[in-house]
C-alpha cells in the first residue's frame, strides 16, 4: 500500500510541511509528532476528506 501524507501548519512557528497520514482505515486517529521545523511537540489529528487523508495540528497547550 502506498504511503499518503497530509499537510499541517506548525502551531508554534506556523510553517507547513507534510506528514505520513495513517491508512483511511485507522482514521480519525491523534497521534503525537514533533515540528520537522521547529522541533516543538504538537497533536496532529487525522480525519478523511473527501476520500483523502486530512490534519490539522495543534499545540500541546491548546
Amino acid at each position: 500500500m502506498e504511503t499518503q501524507f497530509a499537510v499541517v501548519t506548525c502551531p508554534a512557528c506556523f510553517q507547513v510541511f507534510e506528514v505520513p497520514a495513517p491508512p483511511l482505515s485507522e482514521l480519525p486517529a491523534e497521534l503525537d509528532y514533533d515540528c520537522e521545523i521547529c522541533c516543538r511537540p504538537m497533536l496532529i489529528r487525522f480525519f478523511e476528506e473527501e476520500g483523502q487523508p486530512a490534519a490539522e495540528a495543534r499545540g500541546l497547550d491548546d
